[in-house]
């Protein structure tokens, strides 16, 4: 007999808030020191560390008579990486920096070459950093300006809490300068001497910039800045000009931007225009640009709800003093700029697809790069120089690799660099990928990107997987994954929605997914399952929706909609006790979410709002789909109760008999599993379940 599933025990529990009494019975899986759990899982709860486990137990047993497809789905997945792989090597002055990984390896090595056939030097050895810890991810590493030394960052518990170490590059050798539970952002002083970082605060938001000097103690760090707002977050950049640091701070509507003069070794940040609430800037520099020293701000300042290009001279970077250059366009989005001694180029999107412009900075002229497919993802990577006509760029589409090109903005040629390899084969021409449109309940159109074999039969009984998200103006992509090819090869259909709360059809697109208008999403990603249905792609009985973090709440909110219309769910790390989390802003993400949720402790109208469509809140006596949640112990983005307390709920509502998994990863956070070859375990097990639920685990 199979075993019964493990029943987290009530312990009641109620507060009053706007006049409405919220129950709560599993309230105790919170543990009163997360902040110190973060730090060190050891110290969980002994009662909270027994249900969680009792749960992997029951999600392991269910899972454990399909193990030889799991080792399958596995040997697929990492058949298709090539182990050896290495990234294509970016010019910085005397030497060109890249990384890689070693046949077998789990992380990344960071690798220069002299310019220009110098041989490998191995910087920085991530394999050899991992070992023996159970969790490992890097931060990021960041050469000196001089290239004499190298700056990472490492997270070893899953908590986005990183260690800082500096590597002298001729000796190999680590100096003593240790910053501890830093973001892992980090950014050079011009001479080198010294190193920007954050720190978070009590409540593990990053709220303050130091600067350390190399070679003192980091007890003695220079405060530079402190973000009074605790809804704002912090963040650290640099200007393709390599003039300034940008002390970027902001919420999801509202930013404010400072300089740090980098050649400056007391630096104290300026303020480029100060914050404006609902309006967002982000900045680069020019030295020379019409004469004068001038900053290139993108913003959606002055009714740009799709977002302009202005300029404004460095010495009087007010709002007062923006000028237009590329001026407000509605349904063209820009999304991010670059600019170079002699162009700029620009990532925008219109109609749903991405696009490349180019503008020659004397003159104005402007080109842009052109692609035919009917959905696919482009990136634009800058690289380190700044006097330069090349830029770099990647493609895809969900059949075509990853492809990374030079492109010379004053010639217009274009050469391919590197074309993802796929060790045991692929053939575009075996597959199909198309974009089609949902309609609404409110009459917009919704697209949706597929992605199927060729001779998949459309006869309306091919499985399905649904994909949504609909979150912050996040946009996901239609880039090619080669993971996802485990499903699509056994006749699976695989679907994007492109729900409101991206920005997939410019900022309306978000602004109609957010805050009052947040049931769009769930509405939305309905609307795709429907329409796929009536189109003849798949039946309800054999979709799955997938969706994780903020997606994660999608999928909890449509499970509570219509669970008749999906056979199972995969909601990973997924954002379910969205009332419980806003009212508690003693939590790390809670200020800074109450622009796109509500904030209901203030709001009487945002709190009804939300307890209407938050998924824990919502669970009722029905029938579910299958339903697979997965947590990670110390995520501090969704903390690991919030999913262990919605299926906590659901068994004791869920009159339909389906599977109910709940599995915790006890050793990472947000990410799951930070090992490239740990994290197909994690895939295996999604598909394993979405295959298992539609009759194809055989």
């Amino acid at each position: 007999m199979a075993p019964e599933p493990p029943r987290a025990p009530r312990r009641p529990s109620s507060r009053t808030v706007h006049a409405v009494t919220l129950a709560d019975d599993y309230a105790w899986l919170r543990a009163d020191n997360w902040r110190a759990v973060m730090r060190d899982p050891a110290v969980l709860d002994a009662d909270i560390r027994a249900y969680l486990e009792a749960e992997n137990a029951y999600a392991d047993d269910f899972l454990a008579p399909l193990g030889g497809l799991k080792g399958d789905l596995v040997a697929e997945m990492r058949g298709r990486i090539k182990e050896d792989d290495a990234s294509v090597p970016t010019p910085d002055g005397p030497f060109a920096y890249y990384s890689r990984h070693r046949e077998g390896g789990q992380h990344p090595l960071a690798c220069r070459k002299a310019l220009p056939d110098g041989p490998e030097a191995v910087l920085l050895d991530g394999d050899r950093e991992a070992e023996g810890k159970a969790y490992f991810h890097f931060g990021g590493w960041h050469h000196s300006r001089d290239h004499r030394r190298l700056a990472f960052s490492a997270d070893t518990s899953g908590a986005e809490l990183y260690t800082i170490r500096v590597r002298d590059l001729g000796t190999g050798a680590d100096l003593p300068d240790v910053i501890e539970e830093s973001t892992g952002d980090l950014l050079w002083s011009a001479d080198a001497r010294a190193l920007y970082y954050i720190r978070r605060d009590a409540e593990h938001r990053p709220s303050k910039v130091f600067r350390h000097v190399l070679g003192t103690d980091a007890a003695d760090d220079v405060l530079v800045y402190e973000e009074p707002d605790k809804g704002f977050f912090v963040s650290l950049g640099e200007t393709q000009s390599h003039a300034f640091g940008l002390v970027s701070c902001g919420d999801h509507e509202t930013s404010e931007v400072h300089l740090l003069d980098l050649a400056d070794p007391d630096a104290r940040p300026r303020c480029v225009a100060p914050r404006t609430p609902g309006v967002r800037y982000e900045v680069e520099h020019h030295p020379d640009l019409d004469g004068q020293d001038s900053l290139v701000i993108l913003t959606n300042a002055d009714g740009a709800e799709d977002f302009k290009l202005v300029t404004a001279p460095t010495a009087m970077p007010g709002r007062a003093h923006w000028r237009d250059l590329v001026p407000h366009q509605a349904g063209r989005m820009i999304l991010s700029h670059s600019v170079f001694s002699g162009h700029m180029a620009r990532l925008e999107r219109e109609a749903g697809l991405p696009r490349i412009v180019i503008r020659a900075l004397a003159g104005g002229g402007e080109h842009a790069i052109a692609f035919d497919e009917e959905a696919y993802a482009l990136g634009l990577h800058p690289g380190f120089a700044f006097d330069t006509t090349e830029v770099r760029f990647t493609y895809a589409s969900m059949t075509t690799p990853s492809e990374v090109w030079s492109y010379d903005m004053a010639s217009r040629a274009r050469v391919l660099l590197k074309r993802q390899e796929v060790p045991s084969g692929h053939d575009p021409a075996d597959y199909v990928t198309r974009r089609i449109f949902a309609r609404a309940a409110d009459g917009e159109s919704v697209p949706v990107s597929l992605l199927y074999r060729r001779d998949t039969p459309l006869d309306g009984v091919a499985p399905l997987l649904l994909y949504g998200y609909g979150a912050y103006g996040i946009t996901i992509p239609a880039g090619f994954a080669t993971n996802r090819l485990s499903l699509v090869d056994r006749g699976f259909v695989y679907a994007i929605a492109h729900v409101r709360g991206g920005t997939d059809k410019g900022w309306r697109w978000y602004a109609d997914g957010k805050l009052a208008h947040k049931t769009n999403t769930f509405t939305d990603f309905i609307a795709a399952a429907e329409h796929l249905v009536a189109q003849g792609f798949t039946r309800p009985d054999r979709i799955v929706a997938h969706g994780g973090s903020a997606g994660g709440m999608l999928m909890g909110a449509v499970a509570n909609l219509r669970p008749d219309l999906f056979a199972g769910m995969v909601a990973e790390v997924p954002f379910v006790d969205v009332l419980t989390t806003m009212l508690d802003d003693t939590l790390p993400l809670t200020p800074p979410e109450w622009p796109e949720w509500g904030n209901p402790i203030a709001d009487a109208d945002a709190f009804r709002r939300i307890l209407a469509y938050s998924p824990v809140d919502n669970v009722r006596p029905q029938g579910y789909p299958s339903i697979f949640a997965l947590a990670g112990l110390t995520d501090p983005r969704v903390t690991y109760w919030e999913p262990a307390k919605w299926v906590a709920r659901l068994r004791v509502a869920d009159t339909g008999g389906q599977p109910i998994l709940l599995r915790t990863n006890m050793d990472a956070g947000h990410g799951g599993a930070a090992g490239r070859f740990d994290r197909l375990d994690e895939v295996a097990l999604v598909y394993l379940f979405a295959l298992k639920t539609v009759g194809l685990a055989g």
